[in-house]
């Protein structure tokens, strides 16, 4: 059973971010590229929040419970502003980087556009986020012992890989209104994206009532997906 539960968990967590790697990214060497070179920018500002949040830990009193609960809550406010700001480093190092890519090239136009780097950063990010999230309620899942025996959840692990899809795919949504937004230069575009990655990251909190956490994550996801399918250039049609 716990072996099913490892492989469930894994494929509802990682399934559609594998396939639209498999189809989308993995055959342009430019893309997996790129793709990598996002995950290591989202690794970047998770070693800083850490680093950040340790030191606080440190020298705060570990007997407060109060306290302690508000440096988690200052360092998850904290991890998210730094993503967000290490999303638009790496929109400027973009930028700079097609820039060149259009020199070296003989065509005219750039062989990646903005919007392709946008999705294909965003699923860097996405795959990285959801890697850290997840990986260690995988392994748990392997066994030995049973959850809810205690009165607790039984829900745990197939909340967690809801969650966990859920925040890899908003993640690609983010990276394309981010982008887009900053093309535009739509800075209350860029506010809302932030504001919403808080919303999300704060609703872990509510757990373990998960569908506290759940139905807002993905009402959230929704809204974003159709935004991101605006800032690639779709349009609603209506037919008679």
């Amino acid at each position: 059973m716990t072996v099913a539960v490892f492989f469930g968990c894994t494929f509802i967590a990682f399934g559609p971010a594998v396939a639209l790697f498999l189809f989308t990214i993995a055959r342009d060497p430019l893309r997996v590229i790129f793709l990598i070179a996002g995950a290591f920018f989202w690794l970047v500002s998770l070693l800083l929040s850490s680093l950040v949040w340790f030191i606080t830990v440190q020298i705060s009193n570990k007997n407060s419970a109060a306290q302690q609960r508000g440096l988690l809550i200052f360092g998850v406010v904290l991890s998210v502003l730094l993503q967000e700001a290490f999303r638009y480093g790496y929109y400027r190092l973009l930028k700079k980087a097609n820039e060149g890519l259009l020199a070296l090239s003989q065509e005219d136009t750039m062989p990646i556009s903005m919007r392709q780097l946008a999705y294909v950063s965003g699923l860097g990010f996405g795959f990285m986020s959801g890697a850290f999230s997840v990986v260690n309620i995988l392994s748990d899942s392997l066994g030995p012992g049973t959850v809810g025996i205690h009165g607790d959840s039984q829900h745990y692990f197939i909340s967690s890989a809801f969650m966990t899809l859920a925040i890899i795919l908003l993640h690609m949504f983010w990276g394309v209104v981010f982008f887009e937004s900053c093309e535009r230069q739509r800075w209350w575009a860029l506010g809302a994206v932030v504001i919403s990655h808080l919303v999300v990251s704060c609703l872990t909190f509510v757990n373990p009532h998960y569908q506290g956490s759940l139905v807002p994550t993905y009402i959230i996801l929704s809204v974003m997906a159709a935004w991101a399918y605006l800032c690639a250039g779709g349009h609603l049609t209506f037919y008679k």
